[in-house]
């Protein structure tokens, strides 16, 4: 159903195939097609994609995969988490990101990591997810003043 469509895109050369991915034939049609998107719609699709990610990079053991969907997710902001639940499963996946970060040297992705996994944290955090708070804002000020 959705591969249709695409295939008629590719026809008429708006879009590419090579092993079985899409992609645009150019940049500036992939700037036109993301304008026409209304700015909390690219949010939600950022969002979605990057929790779709994130899930199989978790599940493949993908670190790069893993820094990708994170970044995906905080691109969308947190405006546009559905429940508490998923805002700690967010929270989770950029305290994780920012840990590979780390391993990576990479301190100033390591601390937006754990910037953006505070923003996702909900009001009672301290209470219902003292761990996961204290980790976030220890190493968000950790790496904060090594990035000075």
């Amino acid at each position: 159903p959705l591969i249709a469509p695409l295939d008629v895109a590719v026809a008429h050369s708006v879009l590419g195939k090579r092993n079985g991915e899409f992609y645009f034939m150019h940049d500036k049609l992939q700037e036109a097609a993301y304008s026409m998107m209304k700015p909390e719609e690219r949010c939600l699709h950022h969002n979605r994609y990057g929790l779709a990610l994130g899930f199989v990079a978790e599940r493949e053991k993908d670190d790069k995969m893993l820094l990708t969907a994170v970044g995906q997710i905080n691109h969308g902001g947190s405006q546009v988490v559905i429940d508490d639940e998923q805002a700690i499963v967010v929270a989770n996946l950029n305290l994780d990101a920012g840990m590979k970060a780390m391993i990576m040297s990479d301190f100033f992705l390591a601390h937006s990591f754990f910037n953006h996994g505070i923003s996702y944290l909900r009001r009672g955090h301290w209470t219902e997810h003292y761990d996961l708070s204290l980790q976030l804002f220890n190493l968000a000020a950790k790496y904060a003043f090594m990035n000075a």
